[in-house]
């Protein structure tokens, strides 16, 4: 499984639906596609919300962006994560 994060920021419109019942659509989206809820956070700044995800592969995170997207108005940009040990292994080429 590869680590992603969904990093989000509301639009006015979803501001209005926020609910701990959207949430819980948000874990069974990400879990229909195959993936794994790390965390979810809230942020203060530029950006709004911060999920961490694993997933299969990144198909099944695009498609868990866009889903997130349709079902809460919150617009997504979502990346891929590798640990910092793995990203040290990496620098030493």
């Amino acid at each position: 499984m590869t680590t992603y994060f969904l990093i989000g920021k509301y639009s006015q419109e979803a501001l209005k639906h926020v609910s701990s019942q959207r949430t819980k659509k948000a874990y069974q989206i990400i879990q229909k596609l195959g993936g794994r809820v790390k965390s979810i956070h809230a942020l203060l700044g530029e950006k709004d919300l911060i999920i961490q995800a694993q997933f299969p592969g990144s198909k099944q995170a695009m498609n868990a962006s866009l889903g997130l997207t349709k079902i809460t108005g919150i617009g997504f940009s979502t990346s891929e994560a590798i640990s910092i040990e793995e990203f040290d292994k990496l620098a030493k080429v």
